[in-house]
């Protein structure tokens, strides 16, 4: 099979930088939209334009390296076009080429240059080889990967509707919280701790946990990464310590039903526990919150936080722009709609069945992924 440089196939151009203009007659595309069609931004600026049949390429940032296929608009510049030179526009299909380099984005990312801002490397990526099978064949293979990429597609779509049907379902039962048109009771949520002592805590300070005490495996440790943007717990473990250092931080414990809170960084956010491990514990830059559920269900809370944090309490404290962070104190004065157990708990059995749908997809997106890379590898062996 031939096997063609790159920078043979495709003439490369990087964009520059654009003004937004939300009246626009240019879709403005962004490295966001290498991951979803949806144009966000407009632009006047003609700059460099591009079309479905370019493949874009993020050229510098973190996702330097990252592709792009069937967008249309201006790019900017941390934007790199890659368009078929007139002497292979018989030759190449271009879908078949951004699967290729999509499926070698660990290779263009392990050339790129910069160490404060990475970049792709020009010279690297021209120099690529691509292999050049007949123009039936790269049809057909780009045509199979799009098909399965299509059941990826869905099924993080269905994933993304859950989480909006949750958002729904919460509005619906308990109304804005703010104009609390249904008339709960406004209540600190302090009551509602399992016990002033263990209600909340913040993780281990200074020298209480070093990071050369983290170990391969053992007990989980559970940081930010644990709690997804939408208030879900990402049971992903990278921290993990000894169960003799455990024994020794108890008290830093979570049991199923804690909530998790992020009090650095992303200040805010929350999630609720639920995990096979016996044993775990919180890290430095979080806060357990413990609640007396038969008054309180954490579900509730999280939802009520996750969907209108803004709205109820700023959790920071200091000023806006500074490094900012929360305490347990913030905690205990957040005053919020309080609805009567029994709603609490026939919205929680709602959310337990849309879990269980949710599941299913996320199952069904792992599978689907799992043959989206099978069918690259034996694409592209």
């Amino acid at each position: 099979m031939e096997r063609v440089k790159l920078g043979d196939i495709f003439t490369i151009k990087k964009g520059k930088k654009v003004i937004e203009d939300d009246n626009g007659k240019f879709n403005y595309v962004t490295i966001e939209n290498l991951h979803s069609k949806k144009y966000r931004q407009k632009t006047n600026e003609v700059g460099i334009q591009v079309n479905e049949s370019d493949i874009l390429i993020a050229w510098d940032g973190a996702n330097a390296g990252l592709v792009g296929f069937n967008l249309s608009g201006t790019i900017g510049s941390t934007l790199a076009q890659l368009k078929v030179n007139s002497s292979f526009k018989d030759k190449i299909n271009p879908a078949f080429v951004y699967q290729y380099l999509d499926s070698k984005f660990d290779l263009i990312k392990s050339k790129r240059t910069g160490a404060t801002i990475p970049h792709v490397n020009g010279a690297e990526l021209r120099s690529m080889q691509i292999p050049i099978p007949t123009l039936d064949i790269q049809k057909a293979i780009a045509t199979k990967l799009d098909k399965a990429q299509e059941i990826i597609t869905y099924n993080q779509q269905l994933i993304e509707k859950y989480d909006q049907l949750t958002q729904s379902l919460f509005i619906d039962m308990f109304g804005d919280p703010v104009r609390n048109e249904k008339g709960f009771v406004l209540e600190k949520l302090e009551k509602f701790y399992i016990s002033q002592k263990e209600g909340t805590k913040c993780g281990p300070f200074g020298g209480a946990l070093k990071k050369e005490e983290f170990v391969e495996s053992g007990i989980p440790v559970w940081n930010m990464d644990n709690i997804s943007k939408n208030g879900k717990l990402v049971d992903n473990i990278n921290l993990w310590i000894t169960e003799e250092k455990y024994d020794a931080l108890s008290s830093y414990s979570v049991i199923n039903n804690d909530i998790i809170i992020s009090r650095a960084g992303t200040v805010g956010k929350m999630c609720v526990v639920n995990t096979l491990f016996d044993n775990s514990i919180i890290s430095t830059n979080l806060i357990r919150l413990r609640l007396n559920k038969d008054l309180l269900l954490p579900i509730y809370f999280v939802s009520l936080m996750t969907y209108f944090k803004e709205k109820i309490s700023r959790l920071k404290t200091g000023s806006e722009g500074a490094f900012t962070h929360m305490n347990t104190g913030v905690l205990n004065n957040i005053i919020f709609p309080y609805p009567p157990i029994t709603l609490q708990n026939q919205f929680a059995e709602r959310i337990e069945k849309i879990e269980a749908q949710k599941q299913m997809a996320q199952e069904s997106l792992a599978k689907s992924e799992e043959l989206f890379q099978s069918l690259l590898q034996e694409s592209f062996k």
